[in-house]
């Protein structure tokens, strides 16, 4: 057990490393991880609401207001009002936050291309089925 809490711990560094080598690059240092973190959630849910973001983060509406809130003074996200109900607004990316999204999906891509370089093709298949066995429900 002790081996794969090491292992676990260096991946984490390795990732951490890569997402700030690419905040660097994008000129986006001043970003923490949770911010990249809930503006990658609002891109994934396609335009979620307070509500439902608040649900995948596992947070409460009003912490995530206040993040939202910031976001908003940053030109991060914007508001869009519902069609369907009208006390409901949407959540969208501006440009700046899209570029954000762009930066953190660049280092997903350099991780995933700096285990592709050390594995042949089986390795990785393998890799790939392990880390689905482990991580989806």
């Amino acid at each position: 057990m002790k081996k794969l809490e090491e292992i676990v711990a260096k991946l984490s560094n390795v990732m951490v490393q890569m997402e700030d080598t690419a905040k660097d690059q994008f000129n986006l240092s001043n970003l923490t991880h949770t911010q990249m973190n809930y503006l990658e959630t609002i891109h994934m849910l396609g335009n979620p609401n307070i509500t439902e973001l608040a649900n995948i983060l596992k947070l409460s509406k009003p912490t995530v207001k206040v993040a939202i809130d910031k976001f908003i003074e940053k030109d991060f996200v914007f508001k869009v009002q519902s069609d369907e109900d009208r006390r409901s607004a949407h959540l969208h990316l501006t440009e700046k936050g899209k570029l954000i999204n762009q930066m953190h999906d660049f280092a997903h891509k350099r991780i995933a291309e700096s285990f592709k370089g050390k594995l042949n093709d089986h390795e990785t298949q393998t890799l790939i089925e392990l880390l689905n066995k482990v991580l989806c429900k």
